[in-house]
């Protein structure tokens, strides 16, 4: 593609026309909740540059279940095969019997849009599919596609996206993720937490990457400090409810027992409607860098976010009015001292916090600020 290609007003990077004929697309973007998130803006601005076609989405279980009977731009979602570097959860490896399934079943695509990483793996896989056009990054040992971008790591994933979507003629039409609240998902919030009778603040200390961990301790100081005026809700995954526990007790340790009832943990406990819903009920979300920060704030809800720096620049929110970020600048590993910021070198076996010199002094101020605001989702402030 030549620099002189046609590049909108709007657009990330060079914008060529539209394919034509697509009746069909097909995004490819494995991986956990952030991950679906960070493609929502590429996919709402690949519907509006094709609003006659049909976008599924190949992901995940867990993308079914949180976009099944909502609002939004994906019109069905098929689950991916076990696929080593594209959807391989417990690390087994190529299932190629049910990829064979999986590829007799989906149909023909005409458009295919590779919005998973590097293209080594999925680039493959995509083409497997046999779609007309394909577009995606690639690194230089991944396989060609009709239209591709290089692949650098340290590149918003939104951006990322947003730069594919561009290839195949859809400049951005959104900028950050959104995703509908309904009232289904309020109403199972409400029947796994009730209804808030004072400010809900949200909390959840986990991430994917140990290395992006606040330390529980300090989560715990916060959510005792905001006792008195909110009630904390901690939330995570059933394999989080020992952080989210340890969260819990650490606010207990610090509060009078008539107090303890504040804070409480509903780790394990809520399906992708109520998480939605509870997330979207609060006047505050303290978290790491995790999908649960990010659906908070495509749901509308502020955050007070954890961050190690490098990821700061691949997923941080954009705003500050709502967005508070707190960020580590950790260089090295606090237990070897191995470089942590250079992609050509591997990463050292150590599951230390890359983040716990974060003080709390200022994700409580922050956190205090937005609770007082008590906007509503989505409302400036004046």
């Amino acid at each position: 593609m030549r620099p002189d290609d046609v590049t909108p007003a709007l657009a990330i990077g060079p914008t060529p026309p539209p394919f034509p004929d697509v009746a069909r697309i097909a995004v490819l973007r494995g991986g956990g909740l952030g991950d679906l998130l960070f493609a929502v803006p590429a996919i709402e601005s690949l519907a509006a540059a094709y609003p006659d076609a049909e976008i599924v989405l190949l992901g995940t279980g867990f993308h079914r279940d949180l976009l099944a009977d909502r609002p939004g731009p994906v019109s069905a979602v098929l689950p991916l095969p076990r696929v080593h570097g594209v959807h391989d959860p417990d690390g087994l490896g190529t299932d190629e019997a049910a990829v064979e399934r999986f590829t007799d079943r989906a149909g023909h695509f005409d458009l295919g849009v590779q919005a998973h990483g590097g293209g080594r793996w999925s680039n493959p896989f995509l083409l497997r599919l046999r779609p007309t056009w394909t577009v995606g990054c690639r690194t230089p040992d991944a396989a060609e596609l009709t239209r591709c971008l290089p692949f650098s790591y340290y590149q918003h994933e939104i951006m990322r996206a947003l730069e594919v979507a561009g290839l195949a003629g859809a400049p951005p039409a959104a900028l950050v993720p959104r995703v509908a609240v309904t009232d289904a998902d309020l109403a199972a919030a409400a029947r796994a937490v009730g209804e808030p009778a004072r400010p809900r603040v949200v909390v959840h200390p986990g991430a994917t990457d140990p290395r992006r961990r606040w330390p529980a301790e300090r989560f715990g100081e916060v959510a005792a400090a905001l006792a008195g005026d909110a009630e904390v809700v901690v939330i995570g995954t059933a394999d989080e409810a020992d952080l989210a526990a340890a969260v819990v007790a650490a606010a207990h340790d610090r509060l009078p027992p008539a107090a303890r009832a504040s804070v409480r943990s509903v780790a394990g406990a809520l399906d992708a409607k109520a998480l939605i819903g509870v997330l979207a009920t609060a006047r505050a979300v303290v978290a790491n860098d995790s999908g649960p920060r990010h659906l908070a704030e495509a749901v509308g809800a502020p955050t007070v976010s954890v961050y190690w720096m490098g990821n700061v620049i691949n997923a941080g929110p954009p705003g500050r009015l709502r967005h508070r970020l707190h960020i580590s600048w950790t260089a090295r590993c606090p237990e070897c001292g191995a470089d942590c910021t250079r992609q050509d070198l591997a990463r050292c076996p150590h599951q230390v916090s890359f983040v716990a010199d974060v003080p709390v002094e200022g994700v409580l101020a922050d956190t205090a600020d937005l609770v007082g605001r008590g906007e509503a989702a989505d409302e400036p402030a004046a």
